[in-house]
């Protein structure tokens, strides 16, 4: 490759990185965040008698527990952190 293809393949790249800045950065962002808020929704309503919310009952949480353990310790810190207004504008 010669040094005047090594520069238009950098330019290109730096083009197509600036154009997804601006167009798609900030939906990929809130299709992350949604994913985020989704996901601990449902183990609240399917693990929600460990903080005292019986919404399902247990036999149907026990069968989904094997496919929530590894986010059980970060969805209960979540869940029971002390919220403020500021919480809520973010």
């Amino acid at each position: 490759m010669t040094p005047q293809e090594s520069f238009w393949s950098r330019a290109k790249k730096h083009i197509t990185d600036f154009i997804y800045g601006m167009a798609s950065h900030e939906m990929a962002r809130h299709a992350l965040k949604t994913r985020g808020s989704m996901e601990h929704l449902f183990i609240l309503i399917t693990m929600g008698d460990m903080l005292g919310v019986p919404i399902l009952p247990p036999y149907y949480s026990l069968r989904l527990l094997p496919y929530v353990v590894p986010q059980i310790s970060t969805w209960k810190r979540r869940m029971l952190r002390e919220k403020d207004l500021t919480d809520a504008l973010a």
